[in-house]
Formats: C-alpha cells, structure tokens, sequence
C-alpha cells in the first residue's frame, strides 16, 4: 500500500518551478508555471503576475480583461479565492501610485480573507513606509502599528 498526499501533482509540479526559478535548480521554470497558470493553478498564475509586473508601470502591469497579462493573471488568481493575489495587485497599484486601484484591490484582498488588507483599509493611508513609497514621495516615518518598532 502506498501513503496518500494530500499534495497533487500540480502541486508537485510548482513546487519544483519554484526550486528550479529560486534555488537555481536545473531547468526552465517559465514553460512549468505557464502549463499550470492555464490550467488554473492559483500560485503560477500569481508567480507569473509577479514576474511580469516587475517594474510596476501600468504598460508592464496590463488591463485585468487581458488574460495573459499581469493584471489579468492576478484577476484570474483572486477569482480562484487566493488573497494574495489581490494584495499583490494592490501594492502594485501602490507603487504606480494609482490610490483608486490600491484601495480597490485592498478591498478585493479584504474579502478574500487577507487580515493585513482589512487593517490597511481601515486605517487607509496614501503614504507608506516602505522604500517604493519614496519614489512616488509618499513616504512617512515607520511607526509602532507598522509592527517594526
């Protein structure tokens, strides 16, 4: 008899994408999230997003009806119920400084379950901490309810 997992194949699979992509493992690790992204696998979709979206322009970030772009790869993520997906676009909105788009996906990240979003919207603000801020210069000084002090 053999043990069951309550890890899947696809499972497998992204976790040796990420070993490949993080770990410098042997391999192509792009061809592996693509083949799971389009069959619906949340964490390539979101992988792929984050890859994508690495300079945070609206032109690198897309529109969220096109399918293969970041925008619509984080959309597809939280449609499947993956928070991190909608905060992920949301500190992306941030860093192009599109506060609507922040505040919305925050929104979306709220209800998918994400408590860190339900505290930022609460206390919504337009200036972080964090070193992206400073170059849209909205930087504040961190704070004790940043959790750092």
């Amino acid at each position: 008899m053999h043990q069951v997992s309550d890890e899947t194949a696809e499972d497998r699979l992204y976790l040796r994408a990420l070993s490949i992509r993080h770990e410098r493992g042997v391999g192509l690790w792009m061809p592996i999230m693509w083949h799971l992204a389009l069959r619906g696998h949340a964490g390539a979709m979101i992988e792929l997003a984050d890859w994508f979206s690495g300079g945070d322009s609206a032109k690198e970030i897309g529109k969220a009806f096109d399918a293969f772009s970041a925008a619509g790869l984080y959309y597809r993520a939280y449609r499947k119920g993956d928070a991190r997906a909608a905060r992920n676009m949301a500190v992306s909105c941030f860093n192009r400084g599109d506060m609507a788009g922040y505040r919305r996906w925050l929104r979306y990240a709220a209800k998918a379950g994400d408590p860190q979003s339900l505290r930022e919207l609460r206390a919504f603000e337009s200036r972080l901490w964090h070193s992206a801020a400073r170059k849209l210069r909205r930087l504040r000084p961190v704070q004790k309810r940043d959790g750092f002090s």
